[in-house]
């Protein structure tokens, strides 16, 4: 007998991840294989975090503590909130789960552009919520229309800046404007997983606009920039009632003991943080050349990714592409008939991708 499920769970496609290396090369039979598929930073975590991790391990019998002290004090510090005002969890991801389970009720609506990072409406549907999904204008959140689809049954909205799979960003006037036509009642919630690559000087400063009145939270991460996606360890800060709930709702002990100390020395290294924003830098730069030289369109990047598309009548052409691009062991993303996203690698990973994905459109083109 099988157990029934409600339909709003059994209706959910589940979040399929970047294709770990060892399983591709397992598939293949191959090595060597690179991924530029999931965002991480190339460089990894900086000595100092790592070094953390090791004096943390020697203490892996104790539980951690729960509440996170000396990192909320920390990053208290760095934003100039007060700790009541900072949520940490297991990975900004579980932030997101646990405003969903926090804030909805069954019929509530959340307001997301589209394409935009999956989580959230995977999230909304677990809670038998409605996602209102806004299509993406030009390749950016389009603000103006995540106005018009507010209604009395939106309680949450989610704005992912810079956007999950394009990179592009909505800017400081854009949000000061829309933020003017929000209900109070409604909590904004500003995804900013890649904000520390972003180099526009008119990317928004969410907690100003916290600090202004604004009901919002603002999610960061240590699993991009830091280097550590392995630990699941973000945070998000909020008003200190808004936190408050969450912090009800949350798993005692959600982070371990040793990736509160890796994020804690992590957010002292700024020799590696200048380093790996140089080779963010530096390979997006390679890789527009080259796109420019193949005739690749792509949309100008704010993070660590590429979103790209390609040419042709054929709408399996991103899927072939991808698949021609696995069995030579070159790992990226595929979103969909066209389009791609690689992440920004090493030089001689970004090399690589550049010279196999050459090889393969010359292949296909004969």
């Amino acid at each position: 007998m099988m157990i029934k499920v409600h339909p709003d769970i059994s209706g959910i496609k589940p979040y399929i991840p970047g294709k770990p290396v060892e399983a591709l090369e397992r598939e293949l039979g191959i090595t060597g294989s690179i991924k530029l598929a999931s965002n991480e930073n190339p460089l990894g975590a900086s000595r100092k975090a790592l070094a953390a991790i090791r004096r943390g391990l020697k203490k892996v019998r104790y539980y951690p503590d729960g509440a996170a002290s000396e990192l909320k004090a920390a990053l208290a510090e760095k934003w100039k909130v007060t700790p009541a005002e900072v949520m940490i969890g297991n990975g900004s991801n579980e932030i997101i789960e646990l405003l969903v389970r926090t804030f909805l009720l069954p019929g509530d609506e959340v307001v997301m552009a589209s394409p935009s990072f999956s989580l959230y409406a995977l999230m909304v549907g677990t809670a038998h919520a409605k996602s209102i999904q806004i299509p993406l204008k030009a390749g950016r959140v389009d603000l103006p229309e995540m106005v018009k689809a507010v209604t009395k049954k939106t309680k949450l909205i989610f704005i992912c800046n810079p956007n999950n799979p394009t990179g592009t960003i909505v800017r400081q006037s854009e949000v000061r404007r829309f933020l003017s036509r929000i209900p109070k009642r409604i909590l904004v919630v500003f995804d900013e997983a890649y904000a520390e690559y972003a180099s526009d000087p008119e990317f928004p400063g969410s907690v100003q606009f916290l600090e202004e009145g604004a009901p919002l939270m603002m999610l960061r991460t240590f699993s991009k920039l830091y280097g550590l996606a392995g630990l699941r360890i973000g945070y998000g800060i909020s008003r200190p009632e808004v936190v408050d709930y969450l912090n009800r709702v949350r798993q005692p002990f959600n982070v371990n003991l040793p990736a509160q100390q890796a994020a804690l020395a992590a957010l002292t290294d700024e020799d590696h943080v200048a380093k790996s924003l140089e080779v963010n830098r530096a390979g997006k730069a390679y890789i527009y050349a080259h796109f420019d030289k193949m005739g690749v369109t792509c949309l100008p990047s704010e993070s660590n990714f590429i979103c790209f598309s390609l040419s042709g009548s054929d709408p399996k052409v991103g899927r072939d592409v991808y698949q021609a691009l696995l069995k030579k062991g070159v790992i990226i993303r595929h979103l969909g008939e066209r389009h791609l996203r690689v992440t920004v690698g090493l030089p001689r990973e970004n090399r690589r991708f550049i010279r196999t994905l050459k090889e393969v459109l010359l292949r296909r083109g004969k």
